[in-house]
């Protein structure tokens, strides 16, 4: 009986150690060293002072963000600087290598010198000392220029503010100077927060108040068909989810820091979605309103309009403001919006990015930039036509709507499994690294224009996914 039970004993060891044998040794050993490879090479040949762009030519003589770039410039909208610094926290996180570590901080002093006085980022840093010039960085000091513009457009402060801040809680707080810069950040955020709870596109100070009444969402009784021009950066704006990207940015500053302020300046941001919400017939969300609080013209290609783009991630905030508050206000728009949506659905089961106010019909843009109903001219810098995500945002609805709010505390990230097509994904990463530790694929600079003979690359968010496949990878071989 004792031989059967040892038997039986061996097989469950057996068992039990099979899933770690299955990323053998020497498999995680060459995702160590490859991993190492890579984040060598771009910190001492592809950085900038720690900073990084979008793509670069493989000889890394020609360079562009999302537009063309210098050898002395940075970009910040991901996947630039702070996503590449996201990445090597990733690394760090997943060997508990100081050198990841210090990858990171050393981008993150690169966010440091590119940080402006109105207290976020343009999209691009310049570290030539007399072309920084132009710029009010606070690090010149007195030295400063008077470009003084932050943007929250395409995530770009929100980017850095969250890595930053993410780099100050993994060193404790005890660099000064990131500490500094994050909370500097966050701190102008709150400034610059409309008494409605919307943030502007763009911002260099406060606002007037008295100036930005809080209004509920209403249709003009008429706007132009044509572009009229206008500035539309101190709009309240849900163009590419800036105010969606600032309120991720809040509530993880108040999980770092544990400042309730931050969570009331994100529940106030909830409340400009639920003002901002139209009424029928078309209970959904525009891209950016005036301060009438009227659906309004940003660019030639975004007219007062519904948007079916960004009015998604509108309710998955909303949803995560529920998650986060236990509030019920914040599911109350959502059984309108995912009705009116549904039936505005197009034949192949997308949504237009804009449909016309009232008549509802689907808006798009000829080559010319004419305002027109048909889609057989469209512009192809720009998405006139979006994916459907109305089922995964009502599942989500219909569970957290009849979960009680006790059993609403998120739950802990999912721990990475290691499974074959991790281990097959790992395996395909590990490869395609070359000998200098790049990863180098077919493609070309988008900014340098047809006459661009460029034919491989060496690509910023691929390097991103390929070291957080890496990273995932060890995580899971590591339990």
């Amino acid at each position: 009986m004792s031989a059967l039970k040892s038997l039986f004993a061996v097989c469950a060891t057996a068992c039990f150690i099979a899933p770690n044998s299955y990323a053998n040794e020497p498999l995680v050993e060459q995702a160590r060293s490859a991993l190492r490879k890579a984040v060598t090479y771009f910190r001492t040949k592809v950085a900038t002072e720690g900073s990084y762009l979008w793509r670069y030519s493989e000889d890394l003589s020609k360079r562009e963000g999302e537009g063309n770039a210098t050898a002395t410039q940075a970009w910040v909208q991901p996947p630039g600087t702070p996503a590449v610094g996201l990445a090597f926290l990733e690394a760090y996180r997943a060997t508990g290598d100081k050198f990841y570590l210090d990858a990171a901080r050393e981008t993150a002093h690169a966010l440091v010198k590119g940080q402006l006085r109105s207290g976020g980022w343009d999209y691009r840093i310049e570290f030539e000392p007399k072309l920084r010039r132009k710029y009010a960085y606070r690090a010149d000091g007195d030295n400063a220029g008077t470009n003084n513009t932050s943007t929250l457009d395409d995530n770009t402060t929100q980017s850095a503010l969250r890595f930053l801040m993410l780099v100050d809680e993994s060193l404790a707080r005890k660099d000064a100077a990131i500490h500094d810069a994050a909370q500097y950040g966050l701190s102008h955020l709150l400034d610059v927060q409309y008494p409605n709870g919307a943030w502007p596109q763009r911002y260099e100070k406060p606002a007037d108040p008295l100036k930005f009444p809080v209004k509920k969402a209403s249709y003009p009784e008429s706007w132009p068909r044509s572009f009229p021009g206008k500035d539309y950066r101190a709009y309240y704006t849900f163009n590419d989810n800036s105010i969606a990207d600032a309120i991720d940015v809040l509530f993880e500053a108040e999980r770092i820091y544990g400042e309730d302020k931050y969570r009331r300046a994100a529940e106030k941001a909830g409340d400009f979605m639920i003002l901002a919400q139209m009424p029928d017939p078309q209970p959904g969300w525009a891209q950016q309103y005036d301060l009438d609080m009227h659906p309004a013209w940003a660019r030639k290609f975004e007219p007062p309009a519904i948007t079916g783009g960004e009015s998604q991630r509108v309710m998955r905030t909303l949803l995560k403001l529920y998650r986060e508050t236990r509030n019920k206000k914040y599911l109350e728009p959502l059984p309108k919006a995912l009705d009116y949506y549904r039936r505005s659905l197009l034949p192949d089961g997308r949504l237009a990015r804009f449909y016309e106010l009232k008549s509802n019909k689907p808006l798009y843009f000829t080559k010319k930039y004419e305002l027109t109903y048909q889609d057989d001219d469209l512009p192809t810098h720009y998405a006139f036509k979006v994916g459907n995500g109305l089922d995964a945002i009502a599942r989500e609805y219909d569970r957290l709507k009849n979960l009680d709010p006790v059993q609403l505390k998120q739950p802990a990230p999912a721990k990475p499994q290691l499974t074959p097509a991790l281990v097959a994904q790992a395996k395909k990463v590990i490869a395609a690294l070359d000998e200098q530790g790049r990863w180098v694929e077919n493609g070309s600079l988008r900014s340098q224009g047809a006459q661009d003979d460029t034919r491989r690359i060496i690509a910023c968010d691929t390097f991103i996914r390929n070291v957080k496949t890496l990273s995932g990878f060890l995580r899971a071989a590591k339990q």
